[in-house]
C-alpha cells in the first residue's frame, strides 16, 4: 500500500487522539494473568494490536471486539504455552508474552520477536531478568525456551533504562504469591506506569512505578472488570508538529499534558504557537520554525519516537539544527528519504545536522518503520507537488486512520495500491 499526498495544504480544525498503543500493547499480554474477562477502553485500531489479539487466540484467549475501540478479553482458556514465529515475527511486543506463559505453566517456547528496522535492540535484559527471577533459558533455532521449577525473590538492577524489559518484568513478577522483586533503575514512561495502575486495580501490589525503583510484592489473582488506555503522547506530538507549518491551526484534543512536556518545551524554542488547555493544545503554524539543537533521551527527556517529525520539521526551520540520537543510534533511515524530497540533511554517526531549506519538493519515498512513516507523511503536506509514500503499512502499526484524521482537517492523502 501506498498513501499519494497532494502537498500544501492549509490544515485546520480539531484531531482526537487515540489511546496509547504502547500502554495496549503492555496492558494486553498482562491479561494472560488474569482469572476472568477483562474489558479495555480506548484502545487504538491499529495493526499491532491486531497482531497482539491475534497472538491471544492462538493462545486460546477469547478476544472480541466490542466495538472500534473496545475490546474484551478473556484469558481463561489459554492452553498453549508456546508462541509460532508468524505472529511473534511481526513486532517486538510480542516478547511480553513469555513471562506470563512460564509463570501460567512454568514453561515457554516464544520465538525471537521482530518490529522495526532501526538497528539492534538485544532482548538480553529480557532474559536476564527472567533468570534472576529463577527461570532456566535457552535460545535454539531462533527460539527462546524457558521453564521455572520454583520462581525467587529477587533484586534487579537493569543496565539502561529499558521500557520494555520493565514491563516485562513487572508483568512477571505481580502474580508470583509470596515473592518480593525489586527493580531498579526502571524506565519511567508513562506506559510503564499505565501497565502498573491496570495491574493494581486488578489487585497487584506494585509500588513505585514511574520512579527509579519498583518493588512488586506477588499476589495469588488478579481480577479486573475494564479499564481504560491513557492517550498516544507519540500521535499528540507527531499532531503538534502537523499543526506547526505556516498558517495551519489545530487543536489537539484528548493529551495528558504532562506526558508531552519535552515535546512542547522544543516546539516553543522553535517558535511554534502554542496555546495550552487541561487536556487540549492548540497549535498554530509558523512560516519559518527556529533551529534548535534536540538530544533523545529516556523519559522524561525528549523521546526517540519523536526524532523524526521533528527533523522534517527542522528540515525547512531558518537555519541549522542538530538531533543528537542517544537511544538508538541507527535511527535515521528517514533522513535519507527526506533528502530526496530536498531536504539538506548530514549524518555522522548518531547525530544529524539539518540545514533549513526553503521548501521540501514531492518525490517518491520509502517508509522504514513506524516514526520514520510519520515524518514522512509530515513531509508530503508540506512538500511542493505529489509525493508518493511507500510501505505504509509501518504507519499502520501504530497510527489509528491517520490519513482520514488529517483529511478531516483540510489534507489530501490518498490510500493507493
Amino acid at each position: 500500500m501506498k498513501f499519494k499526498i497532494e502537498g500544501q495544504r492549509v490544515l485546520k480544525g480539531e484531531i482526537h487522539i487515540s489511546g496509547a498503543k504502547n500502554s495496549a500493547l503492555a496492558i494486553m499480554p498482562a491479561c494472560i494473568l488474569l482469572n476472568k474477562p477483562v474489558i479495555l477502553k480506548n484502545v487504538p485500531d491499529v495493526e499491532d494490536i491486531r497482531t497482539m489479539s491475534e497472538l491471544l487466540k492462538y493462545l486460546g484467549a477469547k478476544v472480541h471486539k466490542i466495538s472500534k475501540n473496545v475490546i474484551e478479553i478473556d484469558p481463561r482458556d489459554i492452553n498453549k504455552y508456546q508462541a509460532p514465529y508468524e505472529l511473534i515475527s511481526k513486532m517486538r511486543a510480542s516478547i511480553y508474552v513469555l513471562g506470563p506463559l512460564l509463570v501460567k505453566f512454568g514453561k515457554a517456547i516464544v520465538y525471537m520477536p521482530g518490529g522495526c528496522s532501526f538497528g539492534p535492540r538485544p532482548i538480553d535484559f529480557h532474559i536476564e531478568g527472567l533468570k534472576k527471577l529463577g527461570a532456566n533459558i535457552k535460545i535454539e533455532h531462533g527460539n527462546i525456551i524457558a521453564h521455572v521449577d520454583s520462581f525467587k525473590d529477587a533484586y534487579i538492577q537493569l543496565p539502561f533504562k529499558s521500557v520494555g524489559t520493565t514491563i516485562h518484568l513487572i508483568i512477571t513478577s505481580s502474580l508470583l504469591k509470596g515473592k518480593k522483586v525489586i527493580i531498579s533503575n526502571c524506565a519511567l514512561e508513562p506506559e510503564v506506569v499505565d501497565l502498573a495502575n491496570f495491574l493494581n486495580k486488578a489487585g497487584a501490589k506494585i509500588k513505585g512505578a514511574g520512579f527509579d525503583e519498583i518493588v512488586i510484592e506477588g499476589v495469588d489473582k488478579l481480577e479486573i472488570d475494564e479499564y481504560e488506555i491513557i492517550p498516544d503522547r507519540i500521535e499528540a506530538g507527531t499532531f503538534l508538529v502537523a499543526g506547526s507549518f505556516e498558517n495551519n491551526e489545530i487543536l489537539v484534543k484528548n493529551v495528558i499534558i504532562e506526558h508531552i512536556g519535552p515535546v512542547i518545551d522544543k516546539l516553543l524554542e522553535a517558535g511554534i504557537n502554542l496555546k495550552i488547555y487541561n487536556d487540549s493544545i492548540l497549535v498554530k503554524g509558523v512560516k519559518k520554525p527556529k533551529p534548535i539543537e534536540i538530544q533523545t533521551y529516556p523519559f522524561p527527556g525528549f523521546p526517540t519516537d519523536m526524532q523524526a517529525q521533528f527533523m522534517t520539521l527542522l528540515s525547512i526551520a531558518d537555519g541549522t539544527s542538530i538531533i543528537k540520537e542517544n537511544i538508538y543510534p541507527n535511527r535515521f533511515a528517514h533522513a535519507y528519504e527526506l533528502m530526496r524530497m530536498s531536504a539538506d540533511i548530514k549524518i555522522n554517526d548518531n547525530i544529524a545536522i539539518i540545514r533549513g531549506v526553503e521548501k521540501l519538493t514531492s518525490a517518491i519515498v520509502n517508509a522504514t518503520d513506524l516514526r520514520a512513516s510519520a515524518s514522512l507523511v509530515l513531509a508530503g503536506l508540506i512538500a511542493e507537488g505529489t509525493t508518493i509514500i511507500e510501505n505504509i503499512e509501518h504507519i499502520d502499526r501504530g497510527y489509528e486512520d491517520i490519513e482520514i484524521k488529517l483529511n478531516s482537517i483540510g489534507a489530501s492523502i490518498e490510500r493507493i495500491l
